[in-house]
């Protein structure tokens, strides 16, 4: 979603901003005068006031932030926030902001997700995918195992007759 302010109007992800503005037709990469900090920002064509300047909201990795003159007429700027799973509700702190809890995000692909999130997903798919086909989740699995195993160690035991809950309650992970 773009969100319009006065000179610029800017989209965001959860790992970037880009910021677009028009400049006068023919303008070239040189004739912008474009800086940030990991906390500040100033974009605008060079002898003119800036279109974007000011304190970011948050902090952003000036390394791998750019910016590009698209047909000599619109500035593109992408910026790579430092903290990647915040909305930011303005780019400058002195805009005004908007309603981060409007914002529908897209679609991530499993490779998007920090490890631990991923290993949940794919089990919590997988367990899904068992339980459509009649077959024991992971977690009934482990339990399984558990007690085949518990069988092996204690040979002395006779199995035969007994009456084995199949949840086994909570039992350890």
């Amino acid at each position: 979603m773009s969100h319009q302010e006065e000179h610029y109007a800017w989209r965001q992800t959860l790992q970037d901003i880009t910021i677009t503005f028009p400049v006068p037709p023919g303008t070239r990469g040189k004739q912008m005068d474009i800086k940030f900090t990991p906390t500040t920002i100033s974009a605008g064509v060079v002898g003119q006031p800036p279109v974007l300047q000011g304190d970011l909201f948050g902090k952003i990795a000036p390394e791998e932030s750019t910016w590009t003159v698209e047909d000599q007429r619109e500035v593109t700027i992408s910026i790579e926030k430092v903290h990647n799973q915040e909305w930011w509700p303005h780019v400058v702190t002195t805009a005004p902001k908007i309603d981060v809890s409007q914002i529908e995000p897209e679609k991530s692909n499993l490779s998007d997700l920090d490890g631990e999130t991923r290993a949940m997903v794919e089990k919590m798919m997988y367990d899904q995918r068992q339980k459509e086909m009649g077959q024991p989740t992971s977690d009934e699995q482990r339990k399984q195992q558990l007690l085949e195993n518990f069988k092996k160690q204690h040979p002395e035991m006779d199995f035969s007759k007994a009456k084995i809950n199949e949840g086994f309650g909570n039992m350890p992970q």
